[in-house]
């Protein structure tokens, strides 16, 4: 062992041979699995039934306003001492840690190590974008990055495991969470997912620097009706594996170590009970081998759900149906023992979870060194780097939708006399970190006022007002902003959410600018000023009349640590734009749900014909479409071309297009191609994602791209919920976005 001072105990068992075979320091066997498996099943008979129920037993830390850390209560540190708690969430920095893990390592019978998570979801002290604004740079290389960021930094500070990617599909802005994903798309969640997985766990989980992921909610959760958190989600067997699992077989298929399943109920089946999900589908069909967690306290509320009556009964649905860990409700602890002697509860499928459990623990090194993770100084060198904060600020830039630049007013000249910055958000630090912040502080953050006198020329004179606040009526001060904004060349207004406005638990019913900001904005743009619109936010909002009478806006999310450096980077020209939408922008919330890849009715929208699917009062389309997002520089598609019009049983799709940058600057483009099967046994949507490219071109440049559409990409599940590539025609549309495409036929032939 490295790193480990042990105990007489420790020592003394090693000695008789008693846990050779479990913590295994003997010659490894042929196979590192082969291996694991060995030190797993050896450790498990050592092991009585209350240790084994404590491995998946998992408690919060309890908080220390003295020591300013998290500490071991006494009753917790029995616990720990007698092998019945085997991990915590919430316990963070290297010397709570090693607390923690000496008690466990070197004070408990079998000296098991414990695991620590935490939700490390869009950084760790260095804080990315959301990721809703993540998934809208279309870069899955630099999400990956992104994430290998965040593991650098909380593995540093001794966390093992993050809680996440979330990975739900969310096509109702009114849920907050729908801010932790990558929008409504499956195509681009799936793709987002698989890159975060690979940059949080890295190449080897063994290496200090990986830190364990968890694809959550599992599954549906994106569904919840109403866009009320916690809800229930009526889904079709045919939507749930064609929309919302598509993105959890992603993460599966990316090595993903664990699982959380979902607080909603599917169809009449609480998640953390649906063993059709967690154990039919993910193991048996997908060939998951990690382990799931339930999410907090997820278990006990299936009483609240109505399908268990006692703890007992619920600890019990859950294990069964395939939830190996439970969180912070200690029903597995304190119920299951009983249920187990008693044999209500397979000792068998107890040891399959704990097995689990156990796997990730040594394939993580934990069994070869405890306190891998407890060095104090490393945080320091590897937290907040300049070359971790670079990276913050090129993911900040690339997410960045500019969604109106009206008579290019965009990008203002450095060299502005005078430039106004007003709103509740221009010199904010705090709410830039967005939800999930981690250990983000706001004392790390540019506001946007910072940035945009950093950036302009040293002559120009920057004015500020904070005008109102984000909620309520109270400090609303319009006058004194307008003042301020007469005095200037152009005035950009920043306005938005609060960080606590979307997340769990946050939804809203209304998604206009909340509070006096609408009102706000209105008195800037009544003083006939050239007006920038700086939106930050986690979630589409519903903003018609600013769309119609602001001349220029940003979709500037939630950007983090490096969100006024890369706002201004973008308004003041120094980059490009090239962001687009990974969520549907409405008109109104009477739209909602609203993607772009609905199904026809029988009688699809008509604008001559009265009695079509439409509303009386809002156009069917929506503010913004998905994959929307605009350039300072203008680009045109054209020779789209199928290599193989007539496409053979089982061969793949070939296109190319022709990309030219018919503007004066260079600027990166996402070039998007959608597929729809035109005819086939079950209905389809107008159009399906299938493909996407971040292609940079110099003003004039032309440049060919080409995509491969997998054959089985063209397929979808039937009548008999079989997944099927049906012969007829396809559509195949490439384009900027997901309404303005070009677009070409193909003839998928017969066996």
């Amino acid at each position: 062992m490295k790193n480990i001072r042990m105990s007489q105990g420790i020592a003394n068992l090693l000695m008789t041979g008693v846990l050779t075979s479990a913590i295994c320091f003997a010659q490894p066997p042929r196979s590192a699995d082969a291996s694991v498996e060995q030190k797993v099943d050896s450790l498990v008979r050592l092991m009585t039934l209350e240790e084994k129920l404590g491995q998946l037993n998992q408690l919060s830390g309890q908080w220390d306003e003295k020591l300013k850390r998290q500490v071991l209560t006494d009753e917790e540190r029995d616990l720990v001492k007698k092998g019945r708690i085997g991990s915590y969430l919430n316990v963070v920095g290297a010397d709570a840690t090693r607390d923690f893990q000496r008690v466990a390592v070197e004070e408990s019978r079998l000296h098991i190590p414990l695991l620590f998570g935490l939700d490390v979801i869009h950084g760790f002290r260095t804080i990315f974008p959301v990721p809703l604004a993540e998934a809208c740079t279309w870069d899955p290389a630099l999400v990956e990055r992104a994430a290998r960021v965040a593991a650098i930094e909380a593995t540093a500070a001794g966390v093992h495991w993050t809680f996440a990617p979330m990975v739900d599909i969310a096509r109702d802005p009114r849920w907050g969470r729908i801010m932790e994903g990558s929008g409504e798309d499956p195509y681009l969640g799936a793709a987002m997912a698989a890159a975060r997985v690979r940059g949080f766990q890295g190449r080897d989980l063994s290496n200090p620097t990986s830190l364990l992921a968890c694809a959550k909610h599992f599954a549906g959760y994106g569904g919840a009706e109403s866009g009320r958190d916690y809800n229930i989600a009526q889904i079709s067997a045919r939507t749930m594996h064609e929309v919302y699992l598509a993105p959890f077989k992603a993460a599966v298929d990316a090595g993903v170590g664990s699982f959380m399943s979902a607080f909603n109920e599917i169809n009449g089946v609480p998640a953390t009970a649906a063993r059709f999900i967690m154990t039919d589908v993910l193991r048996n069909e997908w060939g998951f081998k990690g382990f799931v967690v339930s999410d907090w306290g997820a278990v006990e509320e299936l009483m609240n759900h109505g399908v268990a009556a006692t703890r007992e009964e619920a600890g019990r649905l859950a294990l069964n149906a395939g939830v190996d860990m439970e969180m912070v409700s200690r029903i597995y602890e304190k119920d299951l023992p009983a249920a187990v002697r008693e044999k209500r509860l397979s000792q068998v499928a107890v040891d399959e979870s704990v097995r689990r459990v156990l796997r990730a623990k040594f394939k993580l090194g934990l069994f070869d060194d405890p306190y891998r993770n407890c060095d104090t100084s490393l945080a320091k060198k590897v937290t907040l780097t300049k070359e971790h904060r670079d990276l913050a600020r090129i993911a900040a830039q690339k997410a960045i939708v500019l969604l109106k630049n009206e008579k290019n007013l965009l990008p203002l000249r450095k060299e502005i006399k005078r430039v106004a910055v007003v709103g509740p958000l221009a010199a904010d630090t705090f709410h830039p970190l967005g939800g999930w912040n981690a250990q983000g502080s706001k004392d790390d953050v540019v506001s946007v006022f910072d940035g945009i006198a950093r950036k302009v020329s040293p002559r120009t004179k920057v004015l500020y007002h904070r005008g109102c606040e984000i909620e309520g009526d109270s400090g609303y001060n319009a006058q004194a902003a307008v003042k301020i904004v007469r005095q200037a060349d152009a005035a950009i207004v920043v306005v938005g959410e609060g960080l606590d406005m979307s997340g769990e638990a946050a939804s809203r019913s209304n998604l206009d600018l909340p509070g006096k900001q609408k009102e706000f904005v209105k008195a800037i743009v009544a003083t006939g000023k050239p007006v920038v619109l700086v939106l930050m936010s986690g979630r589409p909002l519903t903003i018609p009349w600013e769309a119609e009478n602001v001349p220029a806006i940003l979709e500037a999310w939630f950007l983090g640590v490096e969100a006024g450096n890369a706002i201004a980077d973008v308004l003041f020209g120094d980059v490009n734009p090239s962001g687009k939408l990974s969520a549907t922008f409405p008109r109104s919330v009477g739209q909602i749900p609203i993607y772009y890849n609905y199904k026809n009715t029988g009688r699809p929208f008509e604008e001559k014909n009265h009695f079509t699917s439409r509303y009386l009062d809002v156009p069917n389309t929506p503010l913004y479409p998905f994959g929307y997002g605009l350039s300072y520089t203008t680009f045109s598609y054209s020779n789209l071309h199928v290599t193989n019009p007539i496409l053979k049983a089982h061969e793949d799709v070939k296109v190319s297009v022709d990309v030219t940058n018919t503007g004066t600057r260079i600027g990166e483009e996402v070039v998007q191609l959608y597929i729809r099967d035109e005819v086939a046994s079950v209905t389809r949507p107008v159009k399906e994602l299938k493909g996407f490219q971040r292609v940079s071109l110099n003003a004039g440049e032309k440049k060919s791209v080409e995509f491969v559409v997998k054959h089985d990409e063209l397929g979808f599940y039937n009548l008999e919920m079989k997944r099927v590539v049906e012969p007829g025609w396809f559509k195949v549309m490439v384009g900027g976005n997901s309404v303005d495409v070009i677009e070409i036929r193909f003839e998928l032939q017969e066996k």
